[in-house]
């Protein structure tokens, strides 16, 4: 077991793990040149496309020190707000952590949380300069940065260069020589914790599995502590660019397990693997349950295939813990489900991995926070759809999420951050100067506020250097109002929304203009309004497709054609009545992109 270390890579978005992981494993030999592409470790097509990493990727690589071979199994992070949970089951299956900081922007606010994160839990941080090479690099800037952030020496920090591989030695000997090997005793009972699993259609659900005490063999019986399930271990393995089965696994080792599990919900992110004969006296602490931020319903198009959406929904959970749902229905869409999200960009990466990987075809509604509606019988609520809110009069006060946001950023930028935040209906709690021209502040702003555009206004106002990181503070109690949206008179309850009282008319008025564009245009005159219980705040009418029924009229009295106007008129008031209209997907869309 000595000879083993456990590590992840942590960083904000873009410093640079992905490249520095492919440096590691190209100097260790795990990966050979023919099969080496940047990313290696990104194998998922979105990722590769947007540049950025969805999931953390576990590998086991050898290396040679001083005539030794060390097994080092190294985990790379995501380093977006919305995968953050990923990023917390990492740091639960290792002893240390490289800390990496982008020598040309300095020490971000994903790179805060993330160390926190790693010091709850006990890890060993070796803190890296990243970017070397690049000409804008601040160097004596970043170090000092890092010092104050983690109170280490100057010489603990180590300057590397995913990009040409500068320092990726001095990282191995670092990870050797200052990670702590995995604590355990092979000889005691079993007790493995699951940090990920994957659906394969041919051999079940193969689950990921760090172990922390025991040893497990190849055709042993074992058990799932949670859901208290029995199966045999047909295959074990350690986790190479391919997987690599092998007879035996103890303490310490990083490994995975296909034990022919058909159903999704045997199998728990966080869950326990034991013996059935020799079982742990305890579960391992497993990791918090995951609290979602954002919800929205996800319906299929066609509603034939909502049990298919079940089982799609239920496989990409197995390989993305931190996303929910619950079945709900729509007046306008059907049967479908209610999701729970980490924020804006996960939900479009789970949109996105229904359509590719199991070919859905979905619409989602616009997303909203949770909110806690206190009744007049002081019973307690909890509402993640704007049809769940009671009849106004039995409503005593709504509270909504706040949360406690950090904003990092040049002090040039100042006063548009602290407009876009006031303008959120924010407060700032403090700000304070980190270097002579980086500035930290805490804001106290309406989680509401912040789902939609926030992020996205943030990097456009500070030219991309602003850095953003939050956690919930608390509820506290709001004005807000259902608003909805009605078509020739029916709600659409999938367009409506819970809004403050203040953004409701704007919101409505924009909502119903963005709408007259994207509806085509019907046989009959549509009216798109918005309305706050009873009191309509916002219209605009689609006007109504006409055939020309004068054509033939050439001439001849106005009477005849006003005779044939009128018919017409008639008749267009009839389909009216009981005309239908359809709302395309880019409609649902749009509503939630509003400026």
């Amino acid at each position: 077991m000595n000879k083993i270390r456990n590590f992840c890579i942590i960083a904000h978005i873009d410093h640079g793990k992905s490249t520095l992981a492919d440096r590691l494993l190209q100097a260790t030999g795990t990966v050979n040149d023919r099969d080496f592409q940047d990313q290696v470790l990104d194998n998922m097509d979105l990722e590769r496309e947007r540049g950025i990493t969805i999931k953390s990727h576990a590998i086991q690589m050898t290396y040679n020190y001083k005539g030794e071979e060390y097994t080092l199994n190294l985990i790379d992070t995501p380093g977006h707000v919305d995968f953050s949970y990923e990023v917390s089951r990492s740091i639960a299956a290792c002893e240390g952590a490289l800390l990496l900081v982008d020598s040309t922007q300095g020490v971000q606010a994903q790179t805060i949380s993330n160390l926190y994160l790693a010091i709850e839990n006990d890890l060993e941080i070796i803190p890296i300069m990243n970017k070397m090479d690049m000409p804008a690099a601040m160097p004596e800037e970043v170090k000092d940065q890092i010092i104050d952030l983690l109170g280490c020496d100057e010489s603990d920090i180590i300057e590397a260069s995913g990009k040409t591989g500068l320092g990726v030695d001095a990282i191995l000997e670092a990870v050797i020589n200052r990670i702590p090997a995995p604590k355990g005793d092979p000889e005691a009972p079993l007790q493995a914790l699951i940090f990920d699993s994957i659906f394969n259609s041919y051999r079940g659900i193969i689950a990921y599995f760090r172990i922390f005490n025991g040893t497990i063999n190849t055709n042993d019986f074992v058990k799932f502590l949670s859901t208290d399930k029995e199966y045999h271990a047909d295959e074990i393995g350690i986790l190479q660019m391919k997987q690599e089965p092998r007879k035996e696994l103890r303490a310490g080792d990083v490994g995975y397990i296909i034990s022919g599990i058909k159903t999704s919900k045997e199998v728990r992110v966080g869950d326990t693997i034991t013996h059935v004969k020799n079982p742990c006296s305890e579960a391992v602490a497993g990791f918090q349950e995951v609290k979602p931020m954002l919800f929205a319903g996800v319906y299929p198009v066609d509603t034939d295939d909502y049990e298919e959406l079940r089982n799609s929904l239920e496989k990409l959970q197995l390989n993305d813990a931190s996303l929910t749902f619950a079945p709900e229905s729509s007046a306008a869409l059907g049967f479908g489900f209610r999701c729970g999200f980490l924020g804006l960009l996960h939900m479009e990466i789970v949109q996105e991995r229904l359509d590719r990987e199991f070919n859905m075809d979905v619409i989602a509604t616009v997303p909203n926070v949770s909110y806690n509606v206190v009744t007049t019988k002081k019973e307690v609520l909890e509402v993640h759809n704007p049809s769940g809110m009671p009849a106004p009069n039995s409503i005593d006060h709504v509270e909504e999420p706040y949360i406690f946001a950090q904003i990092i950023s040049k002090a040039d930028y100042i006063g548009p951050i602290m407009k876009l935040c006031l303008d959120k209906r924010g407060t700032l709690l403090n700000q304070v100067y980190i270097a002579s021209n980086r500035i930290e502040m805490t804001f106290d702003l309406p989680l509401g506020e912040i789902v939609f555009d926030f992020y996205d206004k943030l990097k456009s106002i500070s030219k991309g250097y602003a850095s953003f990181d939050y956690h919930i503070s608390g509820y506290k109690e709001a004005k807000l109002v259902k608003l909805d949206i009605l078509l020739n008179g029916d709600s659409v309850d999938a367009l409506s929304s819970l809004t403050h009282v203040d953004n409701a008319y704007p919101f409505g008025r924009k909502i119903c203009e963005k709408l007259k564009e994207l509806i085509p245009r019907q046989q009959f005159d549509i009216a798109v309004q918005a309305a706050i219980g009873t009191k309509i705040i916002a219209r605009e009418t689609i006007k109504a497709l006409r055939k020309d029924v004068t054509a033939k009229c050439y001439g001849g009295d106005i009477s005849r054609k006003r005779k044939l106007l009128e018919k017409q008129k008639q008749g267009k008031k009839k389909m009216r009545q009981i005309g239908n209209v359809e709302v395309p997907q880019s409609a649902f869309l749009a509503v939630l992109k509003l400026d």
